[in-house]
Formats: C-alpha cells, structure tokens, sequence
C-alpha cells in the first residue's frame, strides 16, 4: 500500500464508527487488502461471490486485521456489488487507517 495515500478518500468517521468504502475482488489468488482505487479501497478474497461467501471473507478478513468481532463489521450498502461500503462500529477512522493502512 502506497504509504503516501491518504485515507479520507474512502475512511470517513461517522457518530458511533467509520464507513470503509471498499472495491472487493472475488475470486482473487489470495485474500489481501491492496492499494486505494480513487474513492474506494481495494480488497482481494479468494471466496468466490456466491450465497453471500465474498461478503463474509471480507467481513472476517476486516474483523481480523481490526482486532474485533464480526458482529462490528457491517456490509451497509453493496451486497450484490463489488462496491461496497461497511460500518465498523465503535473504530474511529484514523485507528482503522492504523490497522488497514501501511505498515
């Protein structure tokens, strides 16, 4: 991830968590968060988008790397789409950019 990037792009904070808008990429070689994709941040899952399998890779893989549980990731809008965007509920932006961003 290109350390210059900023987050404000796609990582806003909202009252009671941040919104992530996300580019998801199914069927991908291996599950990775990758670079910024203009408004949007892009994200690989090896899962395919079938009953809902891409969706719940991403949820988890951001669960993960946020260090909380799934139940905090929110897919609010895009369920059917590759854009997405999802609320993490109680992580402010700039402690998801900590966690998702470089480094």
């Amino acid at each position: 991830m290109n350390p210059a990037l900023s987050p404000s792009a796609f990582l806003k904070d909202t009252s009671g968590g941040a919104l992530l808008a996300v580019k998801l990429q199914p069927r991908a070689s291996k599950t990775e968060i990758g670079d910024a994709l203009g408004a949007e941040l892009r994200i690989h899952v090896t899962a395919p988008p079938v009953d809902a399998a891409a969706n719940e890779a991403l949820v988890r893989l951001l669960a993960e790397r946020l260090g909380c549980s799934r139940g905090r990731v929110e897919l609010i809008r895009g369920q059917t789409s590759r854009h997405k965007v999802l609320k993490l509920h109680g992580v402010a932006a700039s402690a998801a950019w900590a966690a998702l961003g470089p480094g």
